[in-house]
């Protein structure tokens, strides 16, 4: 299974053949190869997985991406805590 998450191109620039973006993810900032994605330009949202944008996606579904990331996220908390609890 692979994951792929949302994150906004922030910048990009063209290196040697390749096009890198900076692309934000909620606060943490990281290199992504647009090559992919040729259309992306700064502002959109992308599907970014192992470095590489795979897609463009609206704003509303990157959010929507991002509210279903935190509810997994909160769910995971509550399963450790409880088996901490059990410990």
């Amino acid at each position: 299974m692979c994951l792929a998450v949302p994150g906004k191109v922030l910048e990009s620039r063209e290196v040697g053949p390749n096009r890198i973006a900076k692309v934000g993810f909620g606060g943490v900032t990281r290199q992504v190869y647009l090559d992919f994605v040729p259309e992306a330009e700064v502002g959109d949202y992308v599907l970014v997985h192992v470095g590489f944008a795979i897609g463009k996606i609206d704003e509303e579904e990157a959010r929507r991406t991002y509210e279903l990331l935190e509810e997994m996220g909160a769910i995971l908390e509550a399963d450790e805590d409880a088996e901490g609890a059990q410990a």
